[in-house]
């Protein structure tokens, strides 16, 4: 899951985040037609208040999926489950499991993203703990969860100017509000919403979002 890859040059890319609820079986095709669409560089798998075996069945059908198409595949939270289900990393979030407890759990090679909401000094500690990557946010009111506080774009370009770790901005983000997000230095932007709502299908979504990530 590298920023850039689309081309040589830094380039921001769709970090995509599953809904909380669906079906598994029906759903592996629209995830498979919105990774057709475009550049794609992660699939987190966010469910929640389900048992493992309902998690385990999920990575099963939707891992092949995504990793056949050369995609990183994530779990929310579940850093526990990484290694046994074959997937390439974990996602935290600051009320979740500690950064370093999934590292420890996960070793040292997988795919490690943490939560840091608008916080500086959560960044710095996340990346002293083993973080991938550092998720910033929300920078927009966000249909999957309530926003207290927006983020001002200006930590992503702090941020970029600062460290070598790449940066995701999550919450609320469209193809229409994205531009100064990716104009600010984001390297992933972590959608939902605006790609499974998308009135003409996800596909479309992951072509609109990967055309203004172009544009701006």
């Amino acid at each position: 899951m590298a920023a850039g890859s689309g081309g040589g040059e830094d380039r921001c890319r769709v970090y995509l985040i599953t809904p909380e609820r669906f079906d598994p079986l029906a759903f592996a095709d629209q995830l498979a037609m919105a990774l057709d669409a475009g550049d794609v560089a992660a699939v987190q798998l966010r469910i929640k208040d389900v048992s493992d075996s309902v998690w385990k069945r999920t990575i099963d059908v939707l891992r092949p999926v995504t990793q056949k198409r050369g995609v990183a595949f994530l779990l929310n939270d579940r850093a526990d489950l990484v290694v046994s289900t074959g997937c390439d990393g974990a996602h935290v979030g600051q009320d979740d499991m500690p950064a370093r407890e999934a590292r420890r759990i996960m070793g040292p090679d997988l795919m490690l993203g943490v939560t840091c909401k608008g916080s500086r000094d959560l960044a710095m500690t996340a990346g002293e703990d083993g973080a991938d990557y550092i998720a910033f946010g929300a920078f927009f009111p966000s249909t999957t969860k309530t926003v207290t506080n927006q983020v001002d774009p200006e930590i992503l370009a702090w941020w970029h100017e600062l460290m070598e770790i790449p940066s995701c901005a999550i919450g609320g983000i469209t193809a229409e509000n994205c531009g100064p997000l990716v104009r600010a230095g984001a390297d992933f932007l972590a959608v939902v919403g605006c790609i499974w709502n998308h009135p003409d299908g996800p596909a479309a979504g992951v072509k609109a979002l990967n055309a203004a990530i172009a544009a701006a």
